[in-house]
């Protein structure tokens, strides 16, 4: 329970009873801080193509990204029967993982309204309508849906701004079809009985297609949802299902630069305008190879798309999919595609994919290329652009993980720039660049595989280096060592993981960061401690990407941290911390304050520049991705450095793609040769393997 409302079960799936009357309840209102107080709480629901933006009062925002950044709708989609409306402060309110339903009833009628998306990529949503007759003599009356067009394309930062209209439609299934966007259903109902009409909503253009109704895209979104149970978080057998749900709805059929986009959304891209950065889908996608591995791998390919032939890519799209580099130029991203690419074929086999041609982006005016030489000219921009600074570590450019680490480093911004570098990418390409040197091998590209692994084993020396009694400095400058005399959290589980820190040493530290970044939190670890005051920027944040390498490098060294760490990641730790507050409850940021920030449990600002989290604190795919990645890596779910995909128990997990038990058995669905290390041995093989 929470104040808005509590968890149940519908067709089988975790759902949401909102109970809250928002205009009655003072609770209800939050600040945006760039908008007006609001009332309104939205969840955002979807499929391989549209989002439904579900909200509190019955109505429905569309939005696309097919071809940009683009609200279809905003707060519209209304069913009335006779005097009933499913539009109201009061009605019964239901979310589910990719649906929402409204309940209404006078003394003569009741009247429930599912709006779904369907599975696939249809570009429209199915609206299911039942009448029920609660009396004892027959009814007749008009049933009738309506929506209204209000097409605005994000503006850079600006926000939303009138758009030409996109050319809507709605449709009665087997009847007529309007661009007005209502229709009118006489109906008569027998006593006691009831009547059901569906009817379709959206980009439906010269879509002839057979349609399945609301029960059989129901069925299909039950059976490709994963399952989870454990015991050592019992959250974990609603939320698995749940973020998978978020997650995959966040998708969108790129119709620019092909493939599916899968960007944070949230601020960024629902009123800020842009998709970044590009780390953050290739992120995004790392738990979908274990759940829906063509999406990971068409995701992959997506932002790869976004790059330019010498392999660099953009810090994010614009709202128009041009690439956008005027902010920032951060390290990393590369790390983040070979990562991807490394565990997918790790955990599919599929080398045939690397082989197939994937654009650069088309201001580029370059021919394709086969995924493998886009991966192959990423190394070597990171290798050779990017590349290494005094100390030896990789440059930091004018950011890596961290926006702020520049600012936050106490050496001028230009000095930073030009000589500054990043231990926490170090640590990250220690661990990372084995993986690539594996895959480089794989597909024939020995030299490239033998200098990814002489660097990387280079980089992890050079990290281990950097302890400094307590945990390991953070970032190097002129004249200027960062994180000497504070614990900057981001680098310490890539430094577990690379191999930098030795296992007596890694618990020492898994220790620390409990006794110091994570104490006191109910949501987990500050990404600094201690904190800088006032934590507007995120600093001292709980950020659901850094915590979730923190829960990984404790899967081995402390599971009871770990799964601990898990839990407060969960949304049922956030519902009981902060039950007033919405954002947490389904959907959440990239990063929530700690509690002894001025709004703890909400999120940052930077409202004197005219952005802010806060102003849209939920659907950012952070909260989704990580908290089933963290899960995964706690069942022993791992590639490492030979190509091997590592698969342990102690709690269960089961999707299309990766069965796991308690007791260490499980099934992979590889499409081609594998090798997998079992607590039952070493596995290998094409096809379907079990052990």
């Amino acid at each position: 329970m929470t104040a808005f409302g509590e968890w149940t079960l519908v067709h089988g799936l975790p759902a949401f009873s909102y109970t809250m009357d928002q205009e009655r309840d003072p609770r209800a209102s939050w600040d945006p801080i760039l908008d007006p107080p609001t009332r309104r709480h939205v969840v955002h629901l979807g499929n391989r193509r549209i989002t439904l933006v579900a909200d509190n009062y019955g109505r429905f925002d569309l939005f696309d990204e097919h071809t940009g950044l683009r609200w279809l709708t905003r707060e519209t989609g209304v069913a009335t029967a006779g005097g009933l409306s499913t539009a109201g402060s009061t009605t019964e309110r239901l979310f589910g993982p990719a649906f929402a339903v409204v309940r209404v009833a006078d003394e003569r009628v009741r009247l429930e309204r599912t709006v779904l998306c369907p599975e696939g990529e249809q570009p429209w949503v199915l609206i299911r309508l039942r009448v029920r007759n609660l009396t004892d003599e027959p009814v007749r009356l008009p049933l009738t849906e309506e929506w209204q067009s209000r097409p605005a394309d994000v503006r850079l930062i600006s926000g939303p701004a009138p758009a030409p209209d996109p050319g809507l439609e709605l449709e009665l299934i087997g009847g007529e079809r309007t661009r007005a966007g209502r229709l009118t259903i006489p109906l008569d109902v027998e006593p006691g009985g009831e009547r059901t009409v569906e009817l379709r909503y959206g980009l439906l253009g010269e879509d002839a297609q057979e349609i399945g109704g609301t029960e059989e895209s129901l069925a299909g979104l039950a059976a490709r949802l994963p399952r989870a149970h454990a015991g050592q978080a019992p959250e974990a057998e609603r939320e698995v299902p749940w973020h998978a749900a978020l997650l995959t709805g966040g998708a969108c059929a790129d119709g620019v630069l092909g493939g599916h986009t899968l960007d944070q959304g949230s601020c960024y891209s629902f009123r800020h305008g842009f998709n970044g950065a590009a780390r953050d889908p290739l992120q995004h996608a790392l738990p979908l190879v274990y759940t829906e591995p063509d999406l990971a791998l068409s995701v992959l390919r997506n932002t790869c798309a976004w790059g330019s032939p010498d392999g660099d890519l953009p810090y994010a799209l614009g709202p128009d999919k041009s690439p956008w580099t005027d902010l920032f130029r951060p390290s990393d991203q590369n790390l983040w595609a070979l990562w991807l690419a490394a565990e997918y074929l790790a955990a599919t086999g599929d080398v045939a994919a690397f082989g197939a041609d994937v654009p650069f982006h088309p201001v580029h005016d370059a021919p394709p290329v086969p995924l493998g030489e886009h991966l192959r000219r990423q190394f070597r921009f990171f290798a050779d652009v990017v590349g290494r600074g005094d100390h030896g570590h990789v440059r930091i450019l004018n950011a890596d993980w961290n926006d702020l680490a520049i600012s936050r480093s106490g050496a001028p911004a230009e000095d930073m720039v030009e000589r500054g570098e990043s231990v926490l990418n170090s640590a990250m390409a220690a661990w990372v660049l084995p993986r690539y040197a594996a895959l480089a091998e794989r597909l024939g590209d020995h030299a490239t595989g033998k200098e990814a692994r002489g660097l990387g084993a280079t980089l992890r020396d050079l990290v281990a280096g950097e302890w400094t009694g307590r945990w390991f400095r953070r970032a190097y400058g002129p004249g200027v060592v960062v994180g000497e005399d504070d614990l900057w959290l981001e680098v310490q589980p890539w430094a577990i993981l690379c191999g930098a820190a030795t296992p007596d040493r890694a618990r020492e530290l898994l220790t620390t960061i409990e006794a110091t970044a994570a104490a006191g939190s109910p949501l987990g670890a500050r990404v600094r401690w201690p904190a800088l005051p006032g934590g507007k920027a995120g600093d001292g944040a709980v950020w659901y990407a850094i915590n979730m390498t923190l829960i990984w490098a404790a899967a081995e060294h402390a599971p009871e941290l770990g799964w601990s760490w898990w839990r407060r990641m969960s949304l049922a730790s956030h519902a009981a911390a902060y039950p007033e507050v919405w954002e947490g409850t389904l959907s959440g940021p990239d990063a929530y304050l700690p509690p002894e920030a001025a709004r703890p449990g909400r999120t940052w600002d930077l409202a004197d520049l005219g952005v802010a989290m806060q102003a849209y604190p939920v659907a950012n795919l952070h909260a989704h991705a990580q908290p089933l990645l963290a899960y995964l890596r706690l069942l022993g779910v791992v590639p490492d450095g030979s190509g091997r995909l590592h698969v342990g128990g102690g709690a269960s997990f089961g999707s299309r793609a990766l069965t796991v038990t308690p007791d260490g058995h499980g099934r992979l669905a590889a499409t081609g040769h594998v090798e997998l290390i079992t607590p039952s041995g070493s596995v290998s093989g094409a096809g379907p393997l079990t052990w």
